[in-house]
């Protein structure tokens, strides 16, 4: 479900029926597009004729024209990439439509990504074109201005930016003046000169002023067009206009503000009163203004066309004339006045009747503004729990959240659910911090309002349900299983019966304590309810993150097929509907894409993983998981820099985040990492002091050690089978097979890895095997010598034929020009430990090395990089892409 697309802001102002040509200006904005230049801005102050300019030079130009008018809300990094989008669209229609679904999420996205897929795409556009970005001014926003810095930087020369802005943009203008790459017209260059002040107040506006008249109103304007234009209109019907002229003394800012005075007074009370009351509204159509009004005799779409008739400062949004603005200035003096001119209660008041409409046309967003503008609580809250509010939608929780957050505390004490309003936003957005904070306060807020013995009514009892289902939500951040079961059976207790979302939350995070106890068999039960329930609320939020756990939990199962399928059908869903868990998507659909040994699909998915977990780095787990899968996908490739370089990261992460529920984790895959290297002997320190017992089984193996790693596999193999583990059960089943065939047990090794290949091939297991190296492919090389599953163990020795270790470790030194000769997978190791800043002594402990074998790694590593120092070595493999 993507975000609605106000295509008004789309629209391409034509050039008007009688406007005063300006030549000498289309002369210049000619020059630049004929001479190259990348970027066109136009900057000056309101009211210089920006838009009317560009309008009457696009109009001419020849070239295909995409327009973006902006405003406040493309502060918005994906906003604002989603609407150029949609404006490209216009000139080449389907251009990044794979785009607009991922940039839906309510939190920042990679955009650095996106722009780069949009600019291959725009390269494709066949012929030149113009992208013109209207009201730049209204964009205050840093990762914007970066965002089109880079694609001003990278634009294909068949693209020309033109900029209409009040105000310089921050953008590299010194850089892009210095290359001749810009082409500049300012309030100097836009403001009428004598000549065109003369036909624009004597033949477009029919004031025949004498020429000393019109020198001296151009003389106290400034040439400002706005002003020449309010200043005519209010002389219309002045019978002195050389006294209505010199009138108009003191600075810009005064008589800008007197001709709006006059523009208005000048109007009949019923177009005055209006212009005033419709002023609380951004845009406008004709029933929007007759609701507002309450007033049949003034007709709102005929009052709307009569003001764009009479240039009063209406602007038309689309070619139907349906939707109108007021003029930016135009709609401040308005809003100014009616402050002025009605109390307080009845601005609330037109709020409201645009409150009541919106919610009539299903626009709730719209009509939850209107009711937080009139501060009516009442009806705001009312509008935030309603199960049509888009909460999906980009900016829709953010809008809420920062009404409740200005609310006074003794307002959410007295109505407790706009407290579980603030607490279930953040919870949507992924932003938790605070949040147990904001569930105390519901608390202490349900105790003093109510009466000692007194009992709960049903909302009192849901809204306490709803608190425990937040906690055993959150509880689920740091694995805390019991508190989960605890708060998830209290918020099953207490909810009401018909509510079906905050149930299918609850019923959800008990599936998640059930999964991290391994019962798999009730973790099913639990997720399947959860999505049920979410589907009969309606709610897609739900959905998606109950859908999410089915698909791990059918990877855990080994239903690799399945668990793809899932995976897929909720990608689609999961940018839109919590953006935070995209991470667990594109981690499992990489697991999937490794294991059936497709590393380029594998390394694409995980690397977005990686870059999705980075931005929603409250849920830290989910990053660490990352990087780690990271560190077996290089090692695959043969990147032995890279994999230690994600180890490192994932390290590091832990240490800074304080998150030693992974050190086991990152424990399996530093000795995975060391035994894949040959380092036994650090393996080995690593597993005496962490409880890893399927990494101790192969420490074993690779010691010359069967019958001790055999022992541990048999209670490994019985403890997975009894609680269902297959995932698990299949590897310890591949290394069980490797250590009976070690000891002379060949028969049975043999039964065991034909069990092992009958319950993997139709799930197309690879990596299962391929992972356990050249023991495996001597085994199933006897496997295919008895003709054991033929089909199977030849697609695997295939498999194994094409990726030997010695393949691997040599693809993991590049030869780079310029080195004397190729560091070791270990001197790669250490160089990168020392680029982290580690001293050799940190670098011993990390890597369980003595001083001695460090500085001997140090010495090799500065000849072979010949260098002298670290800072150097560091430079030096900088320069040579080491690391």
């Amino acid at each position: 479900m993507s975000t609605p697309i106000l295509a008004t802001k789309l629209y391409i102002p034509p050039p008007r029926a009688k406007i005063v040509l300006r030549p000498r200006l289309i002369e210049r904005l000619n020059e630049g597009l004929s001479s190259g230049c990348k970027l066109t801005l136009i900057s000056a102050s309101a009211g210089f004729g920006k838009t009317t300019l560009v309008s009457e030079w696009i109009a001419g130009c020849g070239r295909w024209v995409a327009w973006l008018s902006l405003d406040a809300g493309d502060n918005d990094p994906a906003r604002f990439i989603s609407y150029l989008v949609k404006a490209l669209q216009t000139i080449k229609a389907g251009i990044g439509d794979g785009l607009l679904a991922a940039l839906q999420s309510p939190q920042p996205l990679q955009i650095e990504t996106f722009l780069i897929t949009l600019l291959n795409e725009i390269s494709g556009i066949p012929e030149h074109f113009l992208l013109v970005l209207d009201d730049y001014h209204l964009i205050d926003s840093q990762p914007v201005d970066q965002s089109l810095a880079f694609l001003i930087e990278h634009q294909p020369p068949q693209m020309h930016l033109l900029i209409a802005t009040r105000e310089d943009p921050s953008l590299p203008l010194a850089r892009l003046r210095a290359r001749g790459q810009l082409t500049e017209l300012r309030a100097a260059d836009l403001r009428f000169t004598p000549a065109e002040a003369v036909e624009f107040l004597n033949q477009m506006m029919g004031l025949n002023l004498s020429a000393e008249n019109v020198t001296a109103l151009e003389t106290r304007t400034e040439g400002w067009i706005a002003g020449l234009q309010l200043a005519a209109i209010s002389m219309q019907g002045h019978k002195d206009t050389a006294g209505f002229i010199q009138s108009f003394t003191g600075s810009h800012r005064f008589v800008v503000d007197y001709l709006l005075e006059e523009v208005l007074h000048q109007q009949p009370d019923g177009i005055q009163s209006f212009l005033l009351r419709t002023s609380v509204l951004e845009r406008m159509c004709g029933s929007l203004c007759d609701a507002v009004l309450l007033d049949p005799t003034v007709p709102g779409q005929g009052t709307l066309e009569y003001l764009e008739r009479a240039n009063l400062f209406t602007v038309p949004q689309d070619n139907e004339r349906g939707w109108y603005r007021y003029h930016h200035l135009f709609g401040d003096l308005l809003r100014k006045r009616l402050g002025q001119s009605i109390s307080l209660e009845g601005i609330a008041g037109l709020h409201i009747h645009a409150s009541e409409w919106y919610e009539h046309n299903d626009l709730l967003l719209e009509a939850f503004r209107h009711a937080a503008a009139a501060n009516d609580i009442e009806r705001a809250e009312r509008l935030m729990e309603s199960k049509k509010m888009p909460i999906h939608l980009r900016g829709a929780a953010t809008t809420i959240l920062h009404w409740l957050e200005s609310l006074p505390k003794t307002v959410l004490d007295s109505r407790p659910m706009l407290w579980w309003g603030q607490a279930a936003m953040l919870l949507v957005i992924g932003q938790f911090t605070g949040v147990e904070e904001i569930l105390q306060a519901i608390e202490a807020a349900l105790a003093s309002t109510s009466s000692p013995g007194a009992g709960q009514d049903e909302k009192t009892r849901d809204l306490i349900g709803r608190i425990a289902a937040a906690r055993a939500n959150l509880a689920q951040l740091n694995y805390q299983t019991e508190l989960i079961f605890v708060q998830a059976r209290r918020a099953l207790e207490y909810l009401h019966p018909d509510n079906l979302a905050d149930r299918s939350m609850a019923t959800r995070a008990m599936g998640f304590a059930y999964y991290s106890q391994n019962n798999l068999a009730e973790a099913g039960r639990a997720y399947a309810e959860a999505l049920a329930l979410a589907q009969a609320a309606g709610d897609d939020i739900d959905a998606t993150l109950a859908s999410i756990r089915l698909s791990q939990l059918q990877e855990e199962q080994s239903q690799l097929r399945l668990a793809a399928e899932t995976y897929q059908q909720v990608m689609n869903m999961v940018d839109v509907y919590s953006p935070y868990n995209a991470p667990l998507v594109f981690i499992g659909l990489a697991r999937i894409f490794y294991e059936w040994n497709d590393l380029n699909l594998a390394e694409q998915y995980g690397e977005q993983s990686v870059q999705l977990a980075r931005q929603y780095d409250q849920v830290i787990d989910r990053l660490i998981s990352s990087e780690l899968f990271m560190v077996h996908l290089k090692l695959a490739r043969g990147d032995v820099a890279g994999a230690a370089q994600y180890l490192s990261q994932a390290e590091h992460t832990m240490r800074e985040k304080h998150y030693a529920l992974r050190l086991p984790h990152i424990a399996f895959t530093r000795v995975y990492f060391h035994l894949q290297q040959g380092n036994t002997d650090a393996a080995a320190q690593l597993v005496r002091h962490n409880n890893l017992p399927l990494m101790q089984a192969r420490v074993l193996l690779a010691q010359k050690d069967p019958s001790s790693a055999l022992a541990i596999l048999e209670l490994l193999h019985q403890q997975a089978e009894t609680e269902g583990l297959l995932d698990r059960l299949f590897r310890v089943m591949a290394v069980q097979s490797i250590a009976l065939y070690a000891l002379g047990e060949h028969d049975k090794a043999m039964h065991l890895l034909d069990e092992v290949l009958t319950r993997a091939e139709p799930e197309g297991f690879i990596r299962l095997f391929l992972d356990e190296g050249p023991a495996m492919a001597e085994l199933l090389s006897a496997a295919a010598a008895q003709g054991i599953q033929p089909d199977y163990v030849n697609k695997l020795l295939a498999a194994f034929k094409a990726e030997t270790k010695e393949e691997r470790l040599t693809a993991s030194v590049p030869n780079h020009t310029g080195l004397v000769e190729p560091l070791t997978p270990r001197e790669l190791e250490v160089l990168g430990l020392i680029a982290e800043g580690l001293s050799n002594q940190e670098i011993c402990a990390r890597l369980f090395l003595a001083l001695d074998t460090v500085k001997g790694h140090n010495r090799r590593i500065f000849e072979k990089l010949q260098v002298q120092r670290r800072t150097e070595a560091i430079a030096r493999a900088h320069e040579l892409g080491l690391i």
